[in-house]
C-alpha cells in the first residue's frame, strides 16, 4: 500500500473536464429557468421561440461540440481552446433571445481562464483576460448598434464574474511559482551548508594533520643523528599522516563535485572527516573532575612527549581517529597530541550521556581545533579540555593553555587566519550554542563552548 496520499478529487480532474462540467451544469441551469419547477406559477424566463425549433436546436448541439472540443485542447493548447469556449457561448446564447451573454452560458470560459490564469505565464494570460472581455463588449455593442436592446448591467455581472475566475488563477499560479522557488532556494541552501560542513571538515582535517607533521618534523631533524631510529619512526608517522590526509581530502573534492552535478538536492556521500593519525592529542580522561591516567593508554597525557629533543614519542603503529569521532575519541586525540609534543589532559565532569552523533561529532571538532590552534599558535607544552555533563540542559566544552612555555616553539609564529575560531563560532550558531574564545586571566587562552541538548536527551 503506498504511504504517499492521494491527490484530491477536484486536483485529480483535468482543467477541460471542468470545463464540460460547466458547460454541462450552465445548460441545465438554462433549461430550469425556462420550464416550472414545483413551487412556482411558471417559469423564471419565457423560452424563446428560437430555441423550441430545429434551427435553435442545431445551434446549441454545435455549441456543445465546440465546448468539447475546447476542453480538450485546454490542457495543450490554452489559447485555442478559449477560442472555441468564446465562439460557444455566442452561438448557445442566441436562440436564447437574450439580451446579453448569460452567466450560465459564460461558466465553461471561466473555468478557462481560472486554468490560463494558475498554468500559464502572466503576459499570456493577461492575453486571455482581454479576450474574453472583450467578446461581452462586442456583444453589447453590435446590439446596440443594430439598434437592439442590450443588457448592459448582465454583462457587467457576467464580466465581473469572469474577473474573479482569472484573479483565483494567477494567485493559485503565483503560490505554486513560490513554492517552487521556495525548493529551489531551499536545495541551493542545502548544497550551500553541505559546502560549508565539507570545508569546516577540510579545515579540521588539514590544520590539525599539517601542524602535528610539522611537530614530528622539527622532533625528528633534532634527533636524527643522535637517535636515527627515533626519526625513522617520525618519519614513517609523517608519511602515512600525510597519504591519509591527502585521501582525505579526495574524499572531500569528491563530495564537492557530486554537490557541483547534483544541485538540487544533498549529496548523499557525506565525507567523512579522514582518518587521522596525525590529529590526534594525547589525553587523561578522568571522571568527576580528578585527572587521572586513561586506563589502556600506553602514553599519558602527563607523560605522552617531551619536547626535549631527546624524544619524538611517536609510535609506529599508532592508529588515527574514526571517520566521525565524537567525545569518545578525545582520549585518542589526546594521545596523538601528545605524541606530538603536546600534552593534552582530559576532564570529564559530571555523568556522561548520550548525545545526538551531530551534536557528538560538533563537541569533538570544537575541541580537536582548539587543540590544532594550541598546537600551532601558543607555544604552550600543555592544554586542558574540560567536558562538563553538570548541567541537564546543556553540554559545556573547556579547551585552555597557560600560554608560551620555556624552549617550547611555535609550529607557526603568525597570529593564524582566524578561521578555525569562525569555524567553531559557526558551528556553535548552528547548534543554537553559546561560543567564547579569548585570553586567560593568568595567561594563556581559553576556548568554551555551551552547546544546548535536546529534551529527548535532558530527559535520560
Amino acid at each position: 500500500m503506498s504511504a504517499t496520499p492521494s491527490a484530491p478529487f477536484y486536483k485529480r480532474v483535468a482543467p477541460g473536464g471542468w470545463a464540460a462540467v460547466a458547460w454541462g451544469a450552465g445548460i441545465a441551469f438554462t433549461a430550469l429557468l425556462r420550464i416550472p419547477v414545483p413551487g412556482q406559477e411558471g417559469p423564471d424566463v419565457l423560452p424563446g421561440f428560437v430555441i423550441l425549433r430545429w434551427d435553435g436546436l442545431s445551434m446549441l448541439a454545435v455549441a456543445t461540440l465546440l465546448t468539447l472540443r475546447g476542453s480538450a485542447l485546454l490542457a495543450r493548447r490554452p489559447t485555442a481552446a478559449l477560442n472555441h469556449l468564446l465562439v460557444a457561448s455566442v452561438i448557445a446564447s442566441t436562440p436564447l433571445g437574450v439580451t446579453a451573454i448569460p452567466f450560465a452560458q459564460y461558466l465553461a470560459v471561466d473555468v478557462a481562464l481560472y486554468a490560463v490564469a494558475a498554468a500559464r505565464p502572466r503576459p499570456e494570460a493577461l492575453r486571455a483576460l482581454l479576450l474574453a472581455l472583450g467578446l461581452l463588449v462586442v456583444y453589447v455593442a453590435v446590439r446596440l448598434l443594430a439598434g437592439w436592446s442590450a443588457g448592459t448591467t448582465s454583462t457587467l455581472a457576467v464580466a465581473l464574474t469572469a474577473l474573479v475566475a482569472w484573479l483565483l488563477g494567477r494567485s493559485e499560479g503565483q503560490a505554486r511559482e513560490y513554492a517552487e522557488r521556495s525548493r529551489a532556494q531551499a536545495a541551493a541552501q542545502a548544497v550551500t551548508a553541505e559546502r560549508l560542513r565539507i570545508a569546516r571538515e577540510m579545515h579540521d582535517t588539514v590544520a590539525h594533520s599539517i601542524g602535528i607533521v610539522a611537530l614530528q618534523a622539527g622532533a625528528a631533524r633534532r634527533v636524527i643523528t643522535t637517535q636515527p631510529e627515533a626519526a625513522r619512526q617520525a618519519l614513517t608517522e609523517i608519511e602515512t599522516a600525510s597519504r591519509e590526509t591527502l585521501a582525505g581530502l579526495r574524499r572531500m573534492l569528491g563530495a564537492l563535485r557530486t554537490a557541483d552535478r547534483e544541485t538540487e538536492t544533498r549529496p548523499e556521500t557525506t565525507p567523512a572527516a579522514p582518518g587521522r593519525t596525525t590529529t590526534a592529542p594525547s589525553s587523561t580522561a578522568t571522571a568527576g573532575g580528578s585527572t587521572t591516567a586513561a586506563p589502556g593508554r600506553t602514553t599519558a597525557a602527563t607523560g605522552g612527549a617531551e619536547t626535549s629533543p631527546g624524544r619524538t614519542a611517536i609510535s609506529a603503529g599508532a592508529r588515527g581517529l574514526p571517520e566521525m569521532p565524537g567525545l569518545a575519541a578525545l582520549d585518542r586525540l589526546a594521545e596523538l597530541t601528545g605524541n606530538a609534543g603536546v600534552r593534552v589532559a582530559v576532564r570529564r565532569v559530571g555523568t556522561p550521556s548520550p548525545l545526538p552523533p551531530d551534536l557528538d561529532l560538533s563537541a569533538f571538532r570544537i575541541v580537536q581545533e582548539s587543540v590544532t590552534n594550541v598546537v600551532r599558535h601558543s607555544g604552550a607544552d600543555s592544554c586542558t579540555v574540560t567536558v562538563d555533563h553538570h548541567d541537564p540542559g546543556h553540554l559545556t566544552v573547556t579547551v585552555e593553555d597557560r600560554g608560551p612555555a620555556p624552549g617550547h616553539a611555535r609550529v607557526s609564529p603568525g597570529p593564524g587566519s582566524g578561521y578555525g575560531l569562525t569555524g567553531m563560532r559557526e558551528r556553535v550558531a548552528v547548534l543554537h550554542g553559546e561560543f567564547t574564545a579569548g585570553p586567560r586571566p593568568g595567561g594563556g587562552f581559553r576556548v568554551t563552548a555551551r552547546l544546548p541538548l535536546p529534551t529527548g536527551v535532558t530527559d535520560r
